[in-house]
């Protein structure tokens, strides 16, 4: 794990196999982070994935059983939840130092939960509503419960969800809100958090840079991220390369939004000029 084009490049594969694989999507997001992360860092967070689903019951009975009982060991006995200041720390959003931690976001929280639960078999998925990350526990299209591991795994009523999407878009809960959440698009909240995170923090430009190249080594991505990562280069001095991207990306939006293409290319300009 010490060549970050190796890394990179497995994060690129993993992303396309035909199931990725979202516990180590979420590892090599965490070994761009953390300069010291190894081979051996990886293999002890996949072992405790391992050993925590170990602890689970075998086969406890419905999904509200499977619920209750990777509550009580995972937001009990073993003191996974979050609070108000892992919003601050980068940390929250690495998985390998959540399960360090037993802390974090609560959509790290919930990948815990479903790496751990899928392990155990039980039938699990992510929930991806806007601003609070949960998990179901059921069949998705029939009877289901959900779950907020970032409160410990707190049984959460339908009711409760559609306070918290209304608090959070002003619109209704839908049933596509309730959807299984796909390993990619998991992978690329993740990645949109780290953004989110370092761009409050003008001097992390390079925390924010490799989550926006990680972003777009994904199958899918928002084309903008192209633009975003032209203007990361130009603020970070990288003029040539800054100004290359820009023009790039002008070229495809051109046939769509040909005044916002024009406005990409005098901003090129703009960052060839400072070359002199």
């Amino acid at each position: 794990m010490d060549d970050s084009t190796d890394r990179r490049k497995l994060f690129a594969d993993a992303a396309r196999a035909e199931r990725p694989d979202l516990a180590l999507l979420c590892l090599l997001v965490g070994a761009e982070a953390d300069a010291e992360f190894s081979d051996d860092d990886l293999d002890a967070a996949q072992i405790e994935l391992d050993r925590l689903a170990g602890l689970l019951p075998f086969a406890p009975g419905d999904r509200a059983a499977w619920a209750g009982a990777a509550a009580e060991l995972l937001g009990g006995a073993e003191g996974f939840h979050g609070t108000p200041a892992d919003y601050r720390r980068l940390d929250s959003s690495l998985l390998h130092q959540v399960l360090r931690r037993r802390r974090g976001l609560p959509i790290l929280l919930s990948v815990v939960w479903i790496e751990v639960a899928r392990r155990a078999g039980a039938p699990v998925y992510g929930v991806a509503l806007p601003g609070h990350f949960v998990v179901g526990c059921g069949d998705p299209a029939g009877r289901h419960v959900l779950v907020d591991p970032f409160h410990g795994g707190r049984p959460l009523t339908e009711e409760e969800a559609a306070v918290l999407v209304a608090g959070t878009t002003g619109a209704p809960l839908s049933p596509a809100l309730l959807a299984p959440a796909d390993p990619l698009e998991i992978v690329l909240r993740v990645l949109n958090n780290i953004r989110a995170w370092a761009a409050a923090r003008p001097e992390r430009t390079d925390v924010q840079l490799w989550a926006v190249e990680l972003s777009l080594l994904l199958p899918s991505h928002p084309a903008k991220l192209r633009y975003e990562r032209a203007q990361l280069l130009v603020q970070r001095g990288d003029f040539r390369g800054g100004a290359a991207e820009l023009e790039e990306y002008a070229t495809v939006i051109a046939a769509m939004e040909p005044s916002s293409a024009e406005t990409v290319r005098r901003e090129a300009r703009a960052a060839r000029a400072l070359l002199n």
